[in-house]
C-alpha cells in the first residue's frame, strides 16, 4: 500500500467518481483513499472494484454500464471530479456530461478531437479536462517538457528528439518466443500493431504503411536491460507543436520490445492474420486458418509457410506461431468471426503475465541540443520501473498514479487551469513529477 499523509484540504472529503475498474485502476483507488478522498467506482466489474476498495469506509462501488445515461448524469453531478478509465471511444460522451454539470475530468487517454472542440465551453465553465496523464501518454510528456523547457530557458534549440517507451515482462519472465506477455489492455496491444506511423528524420517526413510497421525497426541499448528493438509509434510529427519545438529536424516517438515480437507480428501481418473482415470459420483448425490466410493448400502448413515466406523452420517468427498453436489441427471453435479476433484471442490465452511474475516499464528520451555559443549537448533521460507481483504491476502504477496525483492537485486547487489540457505546462508537470518521485517513479538524466 502507498503510505501518504493527508492534509487539511484532503480531510474535507472531496468526492471522486472513477469510471472503470480495469487493469490500471487499483493504484489510483488506493492512492485516493489513502489521501483522504471519498471515491465511488462505477463499473460492470463490480467485484473487481470491491477488491480494490478493500472494505475502506470511504470507498463505494456500483454496477454501471455506459448505456445507463441517467445514472452517469447523477454520479457526475454528485461528485467533485470524474476520472474516466473507460475505453477511449467513451471519453467524449463522459466529457459532455462533465461539461453539463461544470465538473473537472481526468483521463489517461489521448485527447479526442470531439473533446478538443469543447475547449471554449470548458473554459467558460471554469473547469479542467486533463487528458494524457498516464504513462505513454503522460510521464513521457511531462519528463520531456521538463528538459525541453530547460533547454529553451538556457537559450538553446532542440535539434533532435527521440522518445521510446515499452511495457514489457521483466527479463526473467520473457520466456516465450515473442518475449512478451500482456500486462494491460491485451486487445489494445495487438490492435496497435495495425497502426501506420509518421516521423521526421533529418528534416524529411517518413511515413510507414501499416503493413511495414515492423520492418522499420532499429536496436537501442537500455542501461540495465541490454539491446531492445524499437519501432515507430503513430504520428510523431504532431509533437513538434505539442512540445513547442518546431526547430527540431528529427522527431521520433517509438515503442520498445524484446527481440521476437517485431519479427512475429510482421509475419502475422504479411499473411493477413490481423484483418477485421468477418467470415465463417466453423469447423476450421488453427493450421487450416493459417493455410486460408496465407493462401496455402498443403498438408504440411508449417513447411509450406516457410517456403512461401523464405523463413527457416527455426526462425523466431515460425517458432512463435508453432508455440502459440497455429500449426495445430485442433478445431478453433469459432463460427463467424474475424482473423484479428482469432489471432488475438489465442495470443491472450497463451501470453498472460503470471501472478508471480514481474512486469517492467522502460522509458527513454534522447535530446540533441545546440546553443548560440556553439555548445552542443546530448541529454538522455530514462526510467526503469518494475512491478511487484504481490501488489501492483508497473504498468498499472505508472499509468494510474500520475492521474491520481493530478486528481488530488486539482481538488486541492493547486492545478487551476480551465480548458482542455495535456500535462505539457509547468503548472501541471512540475507538481505531478514531484509527487511521482516520492513514490520512486523517477527519470534519471545524463548530460553528455
Amino acid at each position: 500500500m502507498i503510505n501518504l499523509s493527508t492534509d487539511k484540504y484532503a480531510k474535507a472529503m472531496k468526492k471522486v467518481l472513477i469510471l472503470g475498474a480495469g487493469l490500471v485502476a487499483k493504484p489510483m483507488v488506493e492512492y485516493l483513499l489513502e489521501s483522504g478522498f471519498r471515491i465511488i467506482v462505477a463499473s460492470p466489474m463490480k467485484e473487481r472494484a470491491d477488491e480494490m476498495i478493500a472494505c475502506k469506509p470511504e470507498g463505494k462501488s456500483i454496477f454501471w454500464t455506459m448505456d445507463d445515461e441517467a445514472t452517469l448524469n447523477r454520479l457526475v453531478a454528485e461528485n467533485d471530479l470524474t476520472v474516466s478509465l473507460l475505453p477511449y471511444k467513451f471519453h467524449s460522451s463522459v466529457a459532455r456530461v462533465c461539461l453539463q454539470f461544470k465538473k473537472p475530468l481526468v483521463t489517461t487517454s489521448y485527447v479526442q478531437p470531439e473533446m478538443q472542440a469543447m475547449e471554449n465551453e470548458v473554459k467558460k465553465a471554469g473547469v479542467i479536462f486533463l487528458n494524457e496523464i498516464g504513462l505513454d501518454p503522460g510521464i513521457d510528456h511531462m519528463s520531456s517538457m521538463k528538459i525541453i523547457d530547460s533547454i529553451h530557458n538556457r537559450g538553446g534549440s532542440v535539434d533532435e528528439f527521440y522518445s521510446i517507451c515499452g511495457a514489457l515482462p521483466a527479463p526473467e519472465a520473457a520466456d516465450n518466443p515473442l518475449k512478451y506477455k500482456f500486462s494491460w489492455s491485451p486487445k489494445g496491444v495487438v490492435m496497435a500493431s495495425r497502426n501506420s506511423a509518421l516521423y521526421l528524420k533529418n528534416g524529411k517526413r517518413v511515413f510507414i504503411e501499416p503493413v511495414n510497421l515492423f520492418r522499420d525497426v532499429f536496436e537501442a541499448d537500455f542501461k540495465g536491460i541490454g539491446k531492445l528493438d524499437v519501432y515507430p509509434n503513430r504520428d510523431s510529427i504532431s509533437y513538434s507543436d505539442i512540445y513547442g519545438i518546431p526547430e527540431a529536424k528529427t522527431m521520433y516517438r517509438g515503442t520498445f520490445r524484446f527481440k521476437g515480437w517485431c519479427e512475429t507480428l510482421d509475419l502475422m501481418k504479411s499473411i493477413n492474420m490481423l484483418d477485421d473482415e468477418e467470415r465463417n470459420y466453423s469447423g476450421m483448425s488453427y493450421s487450416g486458418f493459417i493455410g486460408e490466410r496465407a493462401g496455402l493448400d498443403k498438408k504440411d502448413i508449417r513447411e509450406a509457410l516457410c517456403k512461401k515466406t523464405g523463413l527457416s523452420k527455426i526462425s523466431t517468427a515460425i517458432s512463435a506461431l508453432e508455440w502459440l498453436g497455429f500449426f495445430d489441427d485442433q478445431d478453433m471453435g469459432y463460427g463467424s468471426t474475424s482473423p484479428f479476433e482469432i489471432t488475438s484471442d489465442l495470443m491472450i490465452r497463451k501470453m498472460p503475465l503470471g501472478d508471480n511474475e514481474r512486469d517492467m516499464v522502460v522509458l527513454q528520451h534522447t535530446f540533441y541540443a545546440s546553443f548560440a555559443d556553439g555548445k552542443r549537448e546530448k541529454i538522455i533521460s530514462s526510467m526503469l520501473d518494475f512491478g511487484t507481483p504481490a501488489t501492483n504491476t508497473s504498468i498499472a502504477r505508472t499509468v494510474a498514479l500520475p492521474a491520481a496525483i493530478a486528481v488530488k492537485l486539482i481538488l486541492e486547487g493547486k492545478i487551476n487551469l480551465p480548458g482542455v489540457y495535456r500535462p505539457v505546462v509547468p503548472q501541471i508537470y512540475e507538481p505531478v513529477l514531484a509527487g511521482l518521485e516520492q513514490m520512486n517513479i523517477k527519470m534519471r538524466e545524463e548530460y553528455l
